[in-house]
C-alpha cells in the first residue's frame, strides 16, 4: 500500500506539470519508435531470408567466366554426383524478367515434375503441360489475373509468348513467391534462348550437413572455373547485408538521438524551484530521502515506460502495417521486389530488452540524481532558496 500511495502521488505530480512531462514523451516516443522500427524490420528481412533458404540446395554450384556468373554445362553433374557424400544433382533453369507493363521484376524458374514442398498452393496446381505456369500472388495483383486467364510475356527474341495461369499460390514467406512465375522447364530454355547442354546452376545434395564444406572444396578443385555456393555463405551473407544497412541507418538517426539524449538529460536534471520546494516539503512533513527517490523513480519509469510502449506500438504499426515505408527501400536495397511484399512479423525479444535497457535506464537514472541531491539537503534551507 506505501508504494501505491507513492506511486499514486508520482502520477499525480506528473500530471501538474503535463505539458512538460507530455513534450517529453513526445519525443521520447518518436524517437524508440525510430530505433525499434529498423531493428525489427532488419530482424524480420533476416528471418525472411532464413525462411526462404531453409528448403534450399545445400550447395549450388555455378560457373563463372570473366569473374561472373555464365551458363554451366549439364554434363558436369554427372562428374559432381561421383563425389563421395553427394546424393541428387540437378541442373536448374532459371531467370530474371522485367515487366514493364507493370515496372515488375519477375523471377522465372524451370520446374520438371513434381513440386516444391515448401510452396502450399493457395488455388490450383503447378504447371504440367507445354504453355502452363504458376504465379506468385503479387504477380496476380499487378496483372489483375486469376487462374484460368492467360500471362503474355515477351522473350529473348522480342516475341509475345502467351501461358495459361493454372495455378497462383503463396507460401509461409511472402518474399519467396511474391514475384514468382513457374514455368515448365523446356518452356523456360525456350523463353530465354538457352543453348541446348548449358543449364543456369546445378543444385547439390548433401547427406551429411557436416559434409557439405568438404564437398565444397572438392568441386572447387575438380572445377576450377566454378563456384559452389553453400547455404550457410548464403545466410550469413543476407545476415550481413542486412546488418549493415541497419547499423546505416542507426548511424544516419544517430545525431537526432544524441539530441534527445541531451534535451531528455536537460529536462530531467533541470529541477525546477516549484519542484525543489516540493521536495523540501515532503522532507519536512516526515518523508525520508528514499521516500523521495523512490517517488522520483516512479516518475521516471511512468515517463520512459509509457514512452517504450507507444514507441513500440508505433513500430509494429509502421513495420507489419504500413510496410516501414518510411526506410524500407534503404534496408531491402535495389532489388526491393515488385510488386511489394509484406514482411512477415518476427519480432526479437533480445532487441526489445536491449532497446529498454538503453532508453529507461539512463532517463530514471538521470531523473533520479538531481532529485538525490536536494533530497539530502536541509528542508528548511531548500524551501527557503
Amino acid at each position: 500500500m506505501r508504494r501505491l500511495k507513492i506511486l499514486d502521488y508520482a502520477i499525480s505530480s506528473l500530471w501538474r506539470r503535463r505539458f512538460k512531462n507530455l513534450s517529453i514523451i513526445a519525443v521520447f516516443t518518436i524517437m524508440i519508435a525510430v530505433l525499434a522500427s529498423i531493428l525489427i524490420l532488419t530482424h524480420s528481412l533476416r528471418m525472411e531470408a532464413k525462411e526462404i533458404l531453409r528448403d534450399a540446395p545445400d550447395v549450388v554450384v555455378q560457373r563463372l567466366s570473366g569473374g561472373r556468373h555464365d551458363l554451366i554445362p549439364v554434363s558436369m553433374a554427372e562428374a559432381i554426383r561421383e563425389i563421395p557424400g553427394v546424393g541428387e544433382v540437378t541442373p536448374r533453369y532459371w531467370g530474371y524478367y522485367f515487366d514493364a507493363l507493370t515496372g515488375g521484376n519477375y523471377t522465372l524458374i524451370g520446374l520438371e515434375g513434381g513440386g516444391s514442398p515448401s510452396l502450399s498452393m493457395l488455388e490450383g496446381g503447378l504447371p504440367s503441360a507445354v504453355a502452363s505456369c504458376a504465379i506468385g500472388s503479387g504477380v496476380a495483383s499487378a496483372r489483375q489475373l486469376e487462374i484460368g486467364d492467360e500471362l503474355v510475356l515477351i522473350d529473348s527474341r522480342n516475341v509475345g509468348v502467351t501461358f495459361d495461369i493454372v495455378g497462383i499460390f503463396v507460401s509461409e514467406s511472402d518474399i519467396l513467391t511474391n514475384d514468382l512465375v513457374i514455368l515448365s522447364n523446356d518452356d523456360l530454355i525456350e523463353f530465354f534462348g538457352l543453348p541446348d547442354g548449358l543449364a543456369t546452376d546445378i543444385s547439390v545434395q548433401v547427406y551429411n550437413e557436416n559434409e557439405v564444406p568438404k564437398v565444397a572444396a572438392k568441386i572447387k578443385r575438380s572445377f576450377p572455373e566454378t563456384r559452389p555456393i553453400t547455404r550457410d555463405e548464403i545466410l550469413r551473407t543476407y545476415d550481413a547485408v542486412f546488418s549493415w544497412r541497419g547499423g546505416m541507418l542507426l548511424t544516419m538517426f544517430f545525431g537526432a538521438l544524441l539530441a534527445f539524449c541531451i534535451l531528455a538529460w536537460d529536462k530531467a536534471t533541470g529541477i525546477s524551484a516549484e519542484e525543489k520546494r516540493e521536495i523540501g516539503i515532503l522532507k519536512a512533513i516526515g518523508w525520508g530521502t528514499g521516500d523521495v527517490l523512490e517517488l522520483k523513480f516512479w516518475e521516471g519509469i511512468v515517463i520512459s515506460v509509457t514512452s517504450l510502449l507507444l514507441g513500440l506500438i508505433l513500430a509494429f504499426v509502421h513495420v507489419f502495417i504500413f510496410d516501414a515505408s518510411l526506410f524500407a527501400s534503404v534496408v531491402k536495397g535495389w532489388s526491393v521486389l515488385f510488386p511489394d511484399f509484406r514482411v512477415t512479423p518476427h519480432v526479437d525479444l533480445y532487441q526489445i530488452f536491449v532497446l529498454a535497457s538503453l532508453t529507461v535506464v539512463p532517463y530514471v537514472a538521470s531523473t533520479i540524481f538531481p532529485s538525490w541531491k536536494a533530497a539530502i539537503a536541509d528542508p528548511e534551507e531548500v524551501m527557503r532558496s
